[in-house]
């Protein structure tokens, strides 16, 4: 009788345990699952930015490029690099030109400034609006965010890289650093970039995104 109970306490006792367990999983499984919907979301930019890259349609590469194109390098995708913004909007700011890598100048406006944290650093960077786009309602709400960082030159593009936003709801933006790519003119000299303004320029490495396109072929 004594081992009878014995072995009927052990066995609450196991499954007590098991659902204390359970639930801990479930808990555990929540948070992997949103890790899980950031990578894919970047691991689908990555993907439509080379079938872009891939299509005659739509690429920026040369045909002596794209021919044998297979894909552009990344950084392999990171959620720290995903960061949460304070947004200060910036209503009173007057349109400027912003130089381009040719002679023709960009309209933008100062939207606002983004103050986050990244690798242990405090940053700040103008996020913009063009005056032209803005007044196309397909692209009212596109926001621009060119920047420059410590691997131009090494890892990455020496002329930096942009990363398109939208308007976002209330004072604070994502910012996914792993969809940085390049300018157009980084891959064909006859396209038009906007110059990052040095204001924007980060003091750190900034390692997510599109890496720099070698070209092999002369």
């Amino acid at each position: 009788m004594r081992q009878t109970f014995l072995l009927t306490l052990m066995v609450l006792v196991l499954l007590g345990c098991k659902e204390d367990k359970r639930y801990h999983d479930e808990t555990k499984d929540a948070k992997a699952s949103a890790v899980d919907d950031v990578l894919k979301d970047i691991l689908k930019f990555q993907d439509n930015m080379n079938e872009e890259f891939k299509n005659p349609e739509t690429s920026p590469l040369p045909d002596r490029y794209r021919k044998d194109f297979e894909g552009l390098a990344f950084f392999e995708p990171n959620t720290d690099y995903v960061v949460k913004a304070k947004l200060v909007l910036t209503p009173e700011a007057l349109p400027f030109l912003m130089p381009t890598t040719t002679d023709r100048k960009s309209e933008e406006v100062v939207y606002g400034i983004a103050h986050f944290q990244l690798n242990g650093k405090e940053h700040r960077l103008e996020i913009y609006q063009n005056k032209e786009l803005m007044q196309q309602e397909e692209h009212k709400d596109y926001l621009f965010l060119p920047f420059t960082d410590k691997t131009n030159g090494e890892e990455t593009y020496s002329g930096g890289r942009y990363i398109d936003l939208a308007i976002p709801n209330g004072d604070s933006i994502i910012i996914d650093f792993n969809k940085a790519y390049n300018p157009y003119c980084a891959y064909n000299k006859k396209y038009s970039c906007p110059i990052v303004p040095n204001v924007n320029t980060m003091d750190t490495r900034v390692l997510a995104g599109v890496m720099d396109f070698k070209k092999d072929k002369e």
